[in-house]
């Protein structure tokens, strides 16, 4: 029953990514609750983050739900190993597109 954030986070988590067997949950205790590492295959990091982050966060708010019924903090570190490269360049990085075709058009 003590460890309830951490089966939980791995069930909703194997549900979520593509490679369920590389999905680890560390659980450590500190002065400030619990807190959950999570460490996944990077193929599936986009997965668990999701679009601006709203899956990672949707997942965070659930586990203070369940930290709050077992009257715990509970925080979710995921471990990213590229630490945060996994992403395709910024549209500020990427080549300017030459509209000069179509910007004398007279629409």
């Amino acid at each position: 029953m003590v460890e309830q954030d951490k089966q939980f986070l791995e069930t909703v988590v194997k549900q979520i990514v593509s490679n369920p067997n590389d999905v680890v949950v560390d659980r450590t205790i500190d002065e400030r609750g619990v807190l959950l590492t999570l460490k996944i295959n990077p193929a599936d990091m986009g997965y668990v983050i999701g679009r601006k982050g709203q899956t990672a966060q949707a997942i965070r708010t659930l586990l203070k739900i369940v930290g709050a019924k077992n009257n715990s903090r509970v925080n979710l570190k995921i471990y990213d190993p590229e630490g945060g490269n996994h992403r395709g360049p910024r549209r500020d990085d990427r080549e300017e597109v030459d509209t000069s075709a179509i910007d004398d058009l007279k629409i």
